[in-house]
């Protein structure tokens, strides 16, 4: 594990840190503590067979039999010996017990499922405040993926390395110690083995994590065509397609297995292999050094058991410190991959949300209190703006346009001419290359950028509708609206023409995406949920290009209620929509090639008259 990853492990949990440092501190103490049981273990086989005591447990017993009024340069009694080393282990074996897992399974499981439900908003925070062209290249099911495996393997790693690991090396410490004070000749050995050990485990699992990254990349690939063949699957069934969908994943399934179970799983089982062989023959050296140090009287028999004992146990940590490592490893790459995400730089719009965090690597968002409220008349320029995704391909090029308030003008032009564009400038997810956007006199650059979006609204041409009731999509974007501004806006909307229709009304959940109702009824909504937010300005995105002819009138007619009302801008494909915009701008390679009304164009015969022409004819353009 590198140093940048162990920074990145510091910062999720850098709120617990002072907890979690006193709960390892005392979960090691009571492991160290209960090295003593053996030890003891081994006095009282020196009592029982007539050895001499240890230094340390004769002064023990003496000190105890000071406060039963024995004389110093008594010899303890028997009785006293024994009493006393039973009492050690009666309290390290028994009135320990209740205590420990409080030290260790509460906060050692405390602690990780609360960092997972507050980097759970934090990753939350960081979908909301991507620039939209990370989505552009980024699957939803692969973001999704990389999130929830993240979290998952941290919550469950935690656990593993502060509350196993750490304690059961300072444990293989205080083994080392203990053996070190009764014979160095067994201490040395027994550290090597388990330096040798340890370092061997380090190198095979370098080359493991390598192709753990691999199919953690093929998961994260397979859970995203996963997640396309969920979303697309009318057309996977319209084209009869299953079978070959069915064998693409397939493929991809077979790679990632055969990666995992003769790359990754090989290389797990010959480690434990090594470090099985390792542990054994260690082992055995040990036990053949204590053998000839006792059967020599190097040392007492007392001795002997307690060295074997821990040396015993010392080793049986071995498999378990390296189990722990393995599965670390598995879940280093997931780990890493989820911090990489959460380090993506935020969009322009960082500061549409407020967030509370005590780890800088975690604020995405500001953590200013709640934006200020504008109003504004809505007369937008547009100052010399040029704009391009790619610096060296400009959509505009020197762009500018004054909309007056309350002026209603439309955007037409063929694909790629730049009516978009303008609106996602305008909406600020991108900045200009150069030149201003104003509304009401003000650089929106210098404006809160959540608080200028409230007030404008946008129907795109595919509205976007939640899972929920209709009642909480119209209020989506007002939620504390009153009921008779909602009845309003669904009449001008033509929301309550089909209303009636549906099961319970307003109160009809709609379905994932919307699929309960009709590309009609959602533009309907989409309208009826702009206008519910009181907007300056409001953009209707080809709101009609996907209608049939009946859709397409009661839009153009709640449209037409609309007019006046506020700053409107409309981009059309369809021309017939907007012949009572006060203006039409007709763009063309991201210049304005025409301005006017509908009749004032048609009559100096350019750019609109000849694709007004082509439309009436019934061609595409």
């Amino acid at each position: 594990m590198d140093r940048v990853t162990l920074r990145r492990l510091r910062q999720y949990f850098s709120p617990y840190w002072p907890i979690a440092i006193a709960s390892i501190a005392a979960h090691s103490l009571f492991e160290i503590v209960d090295l003593l049981v053996p030890y003891a273990t081994g006095q009282i086989l020196n009592v029982l067979s007539g050895q001499p005591l240890d230094g340390l447990a004769h002064q023990m017993i003496a000190r105890i039999g000071q406060l039963f009024n024995q004389p110093p340069d008594q010899a303890p009694s028997q009785a006293l010996a024994l009493g006393t080393l039973m009492g050690v282990i009666f309290v390290i074996a028994v009135v320990r017990s209740p205590i420990q897992p409080w030290i260790s399974t509460w906060f050692y499981w405390g602690i990780p499922l609360k960092a997972r439900s507050d980097r759970h908003g934090d990753a939350i925070a960081k979908i909301l405040t991507l620039p939209l062209e990370f989505y552009d290249t980024h699957n939803p099911g692969r973001i999704a993926s990389r999130i929830a495996r993240g979290l998952e393997n941290h919550t469950w790693t935690y656990p593993e390395i502060m509350g196993q690991l750490i304690p059961k090396l300072l444990r293989v410490t205080g083994i080392f110690s203990i053996m070190l004070v009764i014979d160095w000749r067994v201490a040395v050995p027994f550290a090597l083995s388990f330096i040798v050990a340890l370092g061997l485990s380090l190198t095979k699992l370098r080359e493991i994590i390598r192709h753990e990254k691999q199919i953690d990349q093929y998961r994260e690939n397979t859970d995203s065509f996963t997640s396309e063949l969920i979303t697309n699957i009318k057309t996977v069934k319209a084209f009869a397609t299953e079978q070959r969908e069915y064998e693409r994943q397939r493929q991809r399934l077979a790679r990632e297995a055969f990666t995992f179970v003769h790359r990754v799983h090989f290389g797990y089982t010959v480690l434990t292999s090594q470090l099985r062989g390792i542990i054994q023959g260690s082992s055995f050296s040990i036990l053949m050094i204590t053998v000839w140090a006792a059967a020599t009287g190097q040392i007492s028999l007392g001795h002997f058991v307690t060295l074997m004992t821990i040396a015993n146990l010392g080793y049986a940590e071995l498999e378990p410190i390296s189990l722990i490592a393995e599965v670390t490893a598995r879940r280093y790459s997931s780990i890493e991959r989820f911090h990489e995400f959460m380090e993506t730089p935020a969009g322009l719009d960082r500061d549409t949300i407020a967030i509370a965090t005590s780890s800088p690597q975690f604020a995405t968002a500001s953590t200013t209190p709640a934006p200020p409220t504008y109003a504004f008349a809505g007369e937008i320029r547009f100052n010399n703006v040029s704009f391009g995704y790619d610096p060296d391909r400009l959509i505009l090029q020197n762009f500018n346009l004054v909309i007056k308030p309350r002026e209603t003008l439309a955007l037409v032009g063929r694909s790629g001419s730049g009516k978009s564009t303008l609106i996602k400038l305008l909406f600020r997810y991108f900045d200009p290359t150069s030149g201003t956007i104003e509304i009401d006199g003000h650089d929106i650059r210098t404006l809160n950028t959540a608080a200028y979006r409230r007030r404008l609204a946008i129907v795109h041409q595919e509205v976007d509708v939640f899972n929920g009731t209709v009642l909480d999509n119209l209020r989506y974007g007002n939620p504390k609206i009153h009921r008779a501004d909602i009845v309003k806006a669904c009449a001008i909307a033509r929301v309550d023409e089909f209303l009636t229709t549906l099961p319970n009304g307003d109160r009809t959940v709609v379905g994932e995406r919307g699929l309960r109702l009709s590309g009609g009824q959602r533009q309907r909504l989409g309208i009826a949920r702009a206008l519910l937010v009181n907007p300056d300005v409001l953009v209707f995105d080809e709101a009609t290009s996907s209608l049939d002819s009946e859709s397409e009138q009661a839009i153009q007619r709640a449209m037409h209620e609309i007019l006046g009302t506020r700053t409107t801008i409309a981009i059309a494909h369809r021309l017939s929509t907007i012949r009572e915009a006060d203006r039409i701008v007709v763009l063309d390679q991201g210049r304005i090639a025409e301005i006017g009304d509908h009749a004032s164009l048609l009559q100096r015969g350019g750019v609109y008259s000849r694709l007004y022409r082509l439309q009436e004819q019934g061609e595409l353009y």
